[in-house]
C-alpha cells in the first residue's frame, strides 16, 4: 500500500505502509472514538484496548493510516518537544521505546545520538564541515536516532487491530457534535462516542478547534542514491547520527539502510490547511525550494558534488503557540481531548504522547498544561 493513492502529487517516500484494515460493520457507538489514523491516533487506539479490552475503541481515518504527516516525514526521533523540555513530559524516547515494545512493533529504530549543527561553533575535531552558507559544524550531540515511519505505522496499525479496535479507512469525520454522548458525522453515517481523540495534526482545525491557534506548513525532503563508503566517511555521516542545525537556513538529516541520505529544508506556507489537497511537488513553490534543496545539498562537500537523488516528497506539519504540542481539551467539550502540532518533531513525540492520552481518556493520568488559552489539566 502507497501513502494514500491521493498524496501521490506529494513525491514518494523511501518507505512504505504494510496494512489492509480488516471488513467490519460500522458501528453505532463506541466508547471511544479517534479521529485520525496517524502515529498519534493508532498509538492511543492500540494502548487503550491493550490496556482495557472491555472498552470499544474506532479509528476514523480519512483516507488510508498514515496517509498524512506521519507516512510523510523524515524518520527523525528527538528526544523533547520543538519548543524543548517541557514541565512533566518525561524521557520520551524511553516511553516511546515502551510503548513500541508493549504494542510488539518493530519499527527498526536506532539511537546512536543526533548532531546539532551550526555555523558558529569551532568545535575541535568536529566529523562534519560543511560549507552551507558558512561553514556547518557539530555543536553538540543531543539524544536522538531514526526509525522507519512505514513500519511504525504498520505496525501500529496491526496493533491496535489485533488488541481489539476497529480501524476504518475512508472514514472521513465531517463534523462533531459536542453533545453527551458525542456524535459523529462520518461519511453519511453518525457513530456516538463517550470519548473522542482528535488526532489530526495538520488538517480539520475547524473540527479540532485550532483555526487561529495553530498554523499549518509544507516541508520538504530528497533522498540520495547509494553513496559510497569512502564518501560516506569523507562527510562525516558514516556513523548514522542524524542530524539538524540549531541555526537558519536550516537543514536536516540522516542516514538510510543502504547508504542513502535523507536531506530536509523549506517550509511552504499556507494560508488554510485544506490547499494541502492540493499542493503539488513538481509545481510552484514546492518544486522551487525542492531544486534549491538539491542545488545546495550537491554544494555541501566535495564528496557530494556528482549526488543523484532517488527520492523526492513532502508533508505537513502544524505549528502551534511557542512551537509546543496541543495536547489539552478541546474547548467545546471536557469529553474530547486535541492532541497534535508537534512541528516536526513529532515522529517519538506523537507516539508517546498517543499513549499517555490513551490513560487520560481512561481516567488514568492527568493532561499536561503546556498550551494557554486551554482549559485546565484536570482529567476527565
Amino acid at each position: 500500500m502507497t501513502n494514500g493513492w491521493k498524496q501521490l502529487h506529494w513525491g514518494q517516500t523511501p518507505w512504505r505502509i504494510d496494512f489492509h484494515p480488516q471488513a467490519i460493520s460500522f458501528p453505532q457507538s463506541v466508547d471511544f472514538a479517534v479521529v485520525g489514523g496517524g502515529f498519534t491516533g493508532l498509538s492511543a487506539a492500540a494502548e487503550l484496548r491493550r490496556i482495557d479490552p472491555n472498552k470499544t475503541v474506532a479509528v476514523l481515518e480519512a483516507e488510508s493510516v498514515g496517509a498524512r504527516s506521519s507516512g510523510h516525514t523524515g524518520g527523525l526521533v528527538l528526544a523533547e518537544t520543538a519548543s524543548g523540555d517541557l514541565p512533566g513530559l518525561g524521557d520520551v524516547l524511553a516511553g516511546y521505546s515502551s510503548v513500541l515494545r508493549n504494542l510488539k512493533v518493530d519499527a527498526d529504530i536506532t539511537l546512536p545520538g543526533a548532531w546539532e549543527l551550526d555555523r558558529t561553533s569551532r568545535l575541535e575535531n568536529s566529523p562534519i564541515l560543511w560549507s552551507d552558507s558558512g561553514q556547518l559544524r557539530v555543536a553538540r550531540e543531543v539524544q536522538g536516532g531514526t526509525a522507519d515511519p512505514g513500519k511504525i505505522v504498520s505496525g501500529l496499525a496491526h496493533a491496535a487491530e489485533r488488541h481489539g479496535a476497529l480501524v476504518f479507512e475512508g472514514a472521513r469525520v465531517d463534523r462533531i457534535d459536542f453533545d453527551d454522548p458525542l456524535t459523529l458525522h462520518v461519511s453519511r453515517k453518525r457513530i456516538r462516542a463517550q470519548r473522542v481523540l482528535i488526532a489530526t495534526n495538520s488538517e480539520s482545525l475547524e473540527i479540532s478547534g485550532l483555526v487561529g491557534r495553530a498554523e499549518p506548513k509544507f516541508t520538504l525532503a530528497l533522498a540520495t542514491e547509494p553513496v559510497q563508503e569512502n564518501k560516506l566517511a569523507a562527510i562525516g555521516l558514516a556513523s548514522g547520527k542524524p542530524f539538524y542545525t540549531v541555526d537558519l537556513p536550516y537543514l536536516w538529516g540522516r542516514l538510510l539502510h543502504g547508504n542513502q541520505i535523507i536531506f530536509g529544508s523549506g517550509l511552504v506556507s499556507l494560508d488554510n490547511w485544506r490547499e494541502l489537497a492540493a499542493l503539488d511537488i513538481g509545481a510552484g513553490e514546492a518544486f522551487e525550494l525542492l531544486a534549491r534543496l538539491k542545488k545546495r545539498v550537491s554544494g555541501l562537500h566535495p564528496a557530494l558534488a556528482d549526488v543523484h537523488f532517488s527520492h523526492e516528497w513532502g508533508g505537513p506539519i502544524l505549528i502551534a503557540e511557542q512551537w509546543r504540542p496541543v495536547f489539552a481539551r478541546h474547548t467545546a467539550s471536557d469529553r474530547a481531548i486535541v492532541l497534535g502540532a508537534y512541528s516536526g518533531h513529532g515522529v517519538a513525540l506523537s507516539v508517546y504522547l498517543g499513549a499517555w492520552a490513551a490513560e487520560v481518556l481512561l481516567g488514568r493520568r492527568d493532561l499536561p498544561n503546556w498550551s494557554s488559552g486551554w482549559a485546565s489539566s484536570e482529567t476527565f
